[in-house]
């Protein structure tokens, strides 16, 4: 078999979830080191090596696995973050937060943002790439995900971005400045509607997708504990699910002067905004 029909027999494999020449051109890169300018290995012959861990690897897929942990990393706002078991996986979607984010602090000199819920840190080490006068506190309570948030951190060596491991529902705040901007894509599914999710999507973290009964758990606890810390003017943006902004917004009413709805390119309702 040649490295051509390799790929052609993978990509075939892997069209079960309407990705296998995607899919299969990110294995063959990122695992196999091999580019995928296929009509350059039309007559070389693939290893055993290569068959076996081609086949291993469809296994996993076909099991679940998601590709970014298969892979070990993934590509978010133009950087490469590590991610695997534990740790939410970084999405397009949420690159709409970090944009809003960043542009709203473009004026604001040296600002200091808390990025809540941060995973591997791709939202607040993004944000202290671009902005190195920013002073970005990231908090994670999880071992695995804190894990791969300092594997991340120690790759990007941002001297402004500090880890803070705890629960932001149970976080003394006495030992934290007054906050710029507080940022988050907390967990907002509803517990009742995991068991409905994709194969793949329930491999995640439970914890970093479960927002309670109703999906907003995480958002009453930065209404009513985490806007204390924003200075007056200051901005709270955080990520929601399809049709949540309706049942976020009241939540902040009596802490909040501006409120607002940033739609993405689904025009999903996929930003919940509000100034201090």
């Amino acid at each position: 078999m040649t490295l051509f029909e390799l790929y052609k027999k993978s990509a075939e494999e892997l069209s079960f979830g309407g990705c296998g020449e995607f899919e299969t051109g990110v294995i063959f890169k990122d695992i196999l080191n091999i580019e995928t300018k296929f009509y350059d290995y039309s007559f070389v012959q693939a290893t055993d090596s290569q068959i076996a861990l081609m086949n291993e690897i469809i296994g996993r897929r076909k099991n679940g696995e998601p590709l970014q942990y298969i892979v070990g990393k993934w590509d978010f706002y133009g950087l490469t973050f590590k991610v695997g078991e534990g740790v939410l996986i970084p999405r397009p979607e949420t690159e709409n937060l970090v944009e809003y984010v960043l542009n709203e602090i473009k004026n604001v000199k040296n600002p200091i943002v808390f990025d809540l819920c941060s995973g591997s840190g791709c939202i607040g080490i993004t944000i202290a790439k671009i902005r190195p006068d920013a002073k970005v506190y990231l908090f994670e309570k999880e071992d695995k995900a804190y894990s791969y948030l300092s594997k991340n951190l120690e790759a990007f060596k941002l001297p402004n971005a500090v880890p803070v491991k705890c629960d932001i529902l149970d976080c003394d705040l006495h030992d934290f400045p007054i906050a710029d901007v507080i940022v988050s894509n907390p967990p907002y599914i509803k517990s009742a509607e995991i068991p409905t999710l994709q194969a793949e999507v329930k491999r995640e973290p439970l914890s970093a997708l479960d927002g309670g009964n109703d999906g907003l758990i995480f958002y009453r606890c930065i209404a009513s504990k985490w806007t204390s810390k924003v200075r007056n003017g200051g901005l709270i943006a955080c990520e929601c699910g399809d049709g949540q902004s309706a049942e976020i917004l009241p939540l902040f009413e009596r802490v909040v002067s501006e409120k607002k709805v940033i739609f993405d390119f689904n025009n999903i309702d996929r930003i919940v905004a509000f100034r201090i």
